[in-house]
């Protein structure tokens, strides 16, 4: 892993390769989604066919209720328990995060409200590829049976018996062996096969997110939330530690990017020094040592409030605050996910911890925080205003009529007075 200066210059080095790399996926991804719009089944299964070599039709497209049969009784008993246990504490988190319904009197004779109501269908997109994620599953399935989504479609290249068996614990009656931004696309405008959904749900390499970018003007997406960011932002602490969860996140893709924050140049070289000898203990991690050399770093800044502005800047998906903080939580206002103190791996936001770990990446985390139950309803809002309560309204709803030029608004109400 380099040690570089945090200077303007490589501040806008860090965040330009992120946007290239956005721009090319798309002219990919537009070229796709568009094939898939056109032709429906026939563009689903050849591009499907040709990008992850697996010949798929209507009938051998889903993954049938005995197979995930076959696959739960076949996967070992302690995976099945940790579902179990990450299940309970994903539910729990969602439960409390779900919107209330509420009504409240305004004034008199003017009541307002709020009606919590599902989505009535959603598509959940499960990473596959190099690695299957059967947390994914678990993280956008458990909030939406929370929050009452009544059809749920499941989509991911060449699902295992891992992910089958995780969707028979949860009750997911319909996986299909698709993937990439044809199932997005497949997801969005429906074909003979796959059902168009309402949303669409869940994370992908830079060219699922992209795919999911160009349809959201037709069918609503969750967020943006393309290949792994991780930024550890310490003054001090055990770089073991550091440099683990830094790996932890570059062997999801190799486009992910992993750096180090600090204003020590010593911890800096540690962190790297340490980064290079796990590495090298953990021979499968090649896709880890790729990443790390594209899009790693330990950046050096002049001084904490440097740090900080970077940090809120880049908006990273995952951000760990070592030690007891150092006070740093309150300089941070832009993060998908935050791990505080030495024993928050990021690993534990990954599976078990209970908050959710599809997370806004790409600088989507200055707008908006990681994917909740919230995500999966509608709020409505509801108004009932009563006769005492239409005649303590009307004068100031024709004020703001006639200053508008909307002599049909204004009428509106003076027939009701």
């Amino acid at each position: 892993m380099r040690v570089l200066r945090l200077t303007n210059a490589t501040e806008d080095q860090v965040l330009a390769s992120r946007r290239a790399s956005s721009r090319d996926a798309e002219r990919v991804a537009a070229g796709i989604v568009e094939d898939v719009r056109r032709r429906g089944d026939a563009a689903l299964f050849s591009w499907t066919k040709r990008l992850d070599r697996l010949a798929l039709g209507p009938r051998t497209v889903w993954a049938t209720r005995a197979e995930m049969a076959r696959a739960a009784r076949k996967v070992p008993k302690p995976f099945l328990s940790a579902i179990d246990h990450a299940a309970r504490n994903i539910r729990a988190v969602a439960r409390r995060q779900k919107p209330q319904e509420w009504t409240i009197q305004v004034e008199p004779g003017v009541r307002a409200g709020q009606l919590v109501r599902p989505i009535e269908s959603i598509g959940c997109y499960l990473p596959g590829g190099r690695f299957s994620l059967v947390s994914t599953l678990l993280m956008t399935v458990i909030p939406a049976q929370e929050a009452g989504v009544r059809n749920i479609v499941v989509v991911s290249p060449q699902p295992g018996p891992a992910l089958l068996a995780a969707a028979a614990r949860l009750g997911v009656a319909s996986v299909a062996r698709v993937g990439g931004a044809q199932a997005i696309a497949a997801l969005a405008y429906g074909t003979r096969s796959i059902p168009r959904v309402d949303k669409i749900f869940g994370p992908g390499n830079r060219f699922v997110t992209a795919a999911k970018k160009l349809v959201s003007a037709d069918c609503a997406i969750d967020l943006l939330a393309g290949p792994t960011e991780a930024i550890v932002f310490a003054t001090r602490g055990n770089p073991r530690f550091m440099a683990a969860d830094l790996i932890a996140q570059a062997e999801h893709d190799p486009d992910a990017i992993a750096l180090f924050v600090t204003t020590s140049s010593r911890l800096a070289r540690e962190v790297a020094q340490e980064t290079e000898r796990q590495l090298f203990d953990l021979p499968k991690t090649n896709l880890a040592r790729r990443a790390l050399e594209k899009n790693g770093a330990a950046l050096v800044a002049r001084n904490l409030a440097d740090a900080a502005r970077f940090v809120n800047r880049f908006a990273p998906e995952h951000l760990s605050l070592p030690g007891k903080g150092d006070g740093l939580l309150a300089r941070i206002d832009s993060a998908g996910s935050i791990f505080l103190g030495d024993w928050s791996a990021q690993t534990f936001g990954d599976y078990a911890s209970g908050t959710n770990h599809v997370l806004p990446t790409g600088g989507v985390a200055r707008t908006r925080g990681g994917l909740s139950v919230a995500d999966f309803v509608k709020c409505i809002s509801v108004q009932e205003v009563s006769r005492a309560g239409c005649a303590r309204l009307a004068p100031v709803a024709e004020e703001f009529a006639r200053a508008e030029g909307l002599q049909a608004h204004a009428r509106a109400v003076e027939v009701r007075r």
